[in-house]
């Protein structure tokens, strides 16, 4: 298995409550930071394309600010349409003061 990991921003970069926007390679992805948790995600909504880093978030839902679709960020599930899918969730470490993904399922 590898363990590719990369790191997509700083513990300093994200704010409680507030999805942060970084990419890795071609890859828009989102990371959360709840409840002293971090989690990361696909940052384009499937429904539309619309950067969900600028939704609403809400314990662990985003909701996507063009359509209102919403999603759980820690499993990535659909929660609420237009959206058909839900999102890509991936692996997130922190070591000293890096947030990190596992890069293995990016492209």
């Amino acid at each position: 298995m590898n363990e590719d990991w990369t790191t997509v921003c700083r513990v300093s970069d994200l704010k409680p409550d507030t999805a942060f926007a970084t990419e890795v390679g071609n890859k828009a992805v989102a990371i959360y930071l709840v409840e002293d948790r971090y989690f990361a995600t696909d940052n384009v909504c499937p429904h539309a394309y619309a950067l969900l880093s600028d939704g609403w978030l809400e314990g662990k839902e985003i909701e996507c600010p063009l359509h209102g679709a919403r999603f759980d960020i820690e499993t990535g599930a659909l929660l609420e349409g237009p959206a058909e899918c839900g999102l890509q969730t991936y692996p997130v470490r922190v070591l000293r003061d890096e947030v990190q993904c596992q890069t293995h399922n990016l492209s």
